[in-house]
């Protein structure tokens, strides 16, 4: 077990960080095997590793860090970065890894890992532990574009009533890397409800103002949905429910 406590202090490990440490591809072989068959890591994936508690028997690495170290570029982001910040109404049994490797969706002790293709680069923050995950104004902007990372609209809306705080510019930093008309709409839309408590001004929606599209659009494509609920915003010519905060006080069933 010469090299257990290195590894345990890695956490999460690939095989290529086990024949660095090493110096030696042939024993550094000989040695994942050996560990893996005693228990004292175990195989997470193809290439990837943990290691194992001696006391717990549990993984040393926790779920963001494995995510983390998926691939070289890959970070938590959508749901899984609320819930990093704490700012999540549920804890899901799946983490969101951001990333531009392909690799196919896997699960390891009880917790899926989803890959989702980045749209935009930057707003990626690295912790003092390791993990690589999108900042609070990339969190929010990348689950406005895509409710389907975040739960849907009512979890969506229930993550952003536990944030305190936005920054408008980084806000309209990563919407403008996004680029995309919808979103500024749909952002501005879902944000103005929130105004108040995360201290965005009047400046920060009529930016938004002048990039929504001419025409109307609805906040998410289930046309037969939207039908029974919806109505149009026409400051932000968006079809939506009339009232945001009644989907989290009384509940709305999007699929009824």
């Amino acid at each position: 077990m010469k090299y257990l406590d290195k590894l345990i202090d890695l956490g999460c490990f690939s095989r290529l960080d086990v024949v660095e440490l090493i110096g030696n591809e042939k024993a550094a072989h000989s040695i994942l095997n050996d560990y893996v068959k005693n228990g004292y890591i175990d195989r997470i994936r193809r290439n990837l590793y943990t290691a194992i508690s001696l006391e717990t028997k549990q993984p040393v690495a926790n779920r963001l860090l494995i995510a983390t170290h998926i691939s070289e570029d890959a970070y938590i982001s959508h749901h899984s970065a609320f819930e990093y910040f704490g700012y999540a109404n549920q804890v899901f049994h799946e983490v969101f890894v951001s990333t531009t490797s392909r690799f196919t969706d896997f699960s390891f002790d009880g917790i899926t890992y989803t890959r989702v293709s980045p749209k935009i680069d930057s707003g990626v923050i690295t912790t003092n532990t390791g993990i690589r995950v999108t900042d609070l104004e990339r969190t929010v902007i990348d689950s406005i574009y895509s409710f389907e990372k975040i739960g849907g609209l009512e979890e969506l809306l229930r993550c952003l009533l536990l944030v305190p705080a936005l920054r408008a510019d980084k806000l309209i930093t990563y919407l403008d890397e996004y680029g995309q008309a919808n979103l500024y709409q749909k952002s501005g839309f879902l944000l103005t409800e929130f105004s108040e408590q995360f201290g965005l001004a009047k400046p920060f929606f009529d930016y938004c103002r002048t990039k929504i599209p001419k025409s109307k659009k609805y906040l998410y494509s289930e046309k037969n949905t939207l039908s029974k609920h919806f109505v149009l915003h026409e400051d932000w010519m968006i079809f939506a429910p009339e009232n945001i905060k009644s989907i989290i006080r009384k509940g709305f069933d999007l699929n009824a």
